[in-house]
């Protein structure tokens, strides 16, 4: 089954045995919100969101609540930032397209590379072209976000377990508190996707609702007006 959103409640408040694990290891704590926010939409191209893609899946549900998340961040005057892999050739790959060559059909200038047109990227909105899984390595994103003076990141997109996972490993260890909208976020299965939402929740952000974060940025909004 395809996912665009959990099914259920998967986060740090967590019941059972596996919670009170956590608990006791020191895990699942929040992180400290900014006041300068930036979105990362993480690979929700064509080759991902469209089912007759090779490597594509079903994933309106998710690329809906980002385009609505992400109207609200334009209004709110929040940066934002767009990734998606394209490759030149098969050597352009390396190791990752020799261990999941499927990815071979994300060649430049195709339209499995074009981002979903549902979200209606800006001219003024960065686009990142990545050949690995975050959207960090080997990419201008960390320093493009220093040159916003970011202080806070919130990332969605495709696939939870995969590059979104990667992007925010990363966006942490380079020292960004980083919050995950869970209905802005897709897999092509439901357990990976359950699953990496609880472990990115336990350690590297906070997995949240897409109302906190519209609630956040209107916050943020607000605060710039004076109001």
């Amino acid at each position: 089954m395809v996912v665009g959103q959990v099914d259920g409640e998967v986060d740090g408040n967590v019941d059972g045995e596996i919670g009170r694990v956590y608990a006791r290891a020191g895990f699942g704590h929040p992180v400290a919100r900014g006041v300068r926010p930036a979105i990362v939409v993480v690979d929700f191209s064509q080759g991902f969101t469209d089912p007759t893609q090779p490597t594509g899946a079903d994933m309106s549900a998710a690329v809906l609540a980002t385009a609505d998340l992400l109207e609200h961040a334009r209004n709110a005057g929040v940066p934002i930032a767009f990734t998606t892999i394209a490759y030149e050739s098969q050597a352009d790959g390396g190791t990752w397209l020799r261990k999941a060559p499927g990815l071979a059909a994300l060649m430049a200038g195709t339209p499995a590379v074009e981002l979903d047109p549902r979200l209606s990227r800006r001219p003024d909105e960065l686009l990142v072209v990545k050949k690995a899984a975050s959207a960090f390595f080997g990419t201008s994103l960390a320093a493009w976000l220093v040159g916003q003076q970011i202080d806070t990141l919130i990332v969605t997109g495709a696939t939870t377990s995969g590059c979104v996972r990667a992007t925010i490993v990363d966006a942490v260890s380079y020292g960004w508190p980083t919050l995950v909208p869970r209905e802005c976020v897709a897999d092509r299965a439901q357990a990976p996707h359950d699953a990496t939402l609880f472990d990115i929740d336990q350690k590297y952000a906070d997995v949240v609702t897409a109302d906190d974060v519209r609630t956040y940025l209107s916050q943020i909004s607000d605060r710039a007006t004076g109001e």
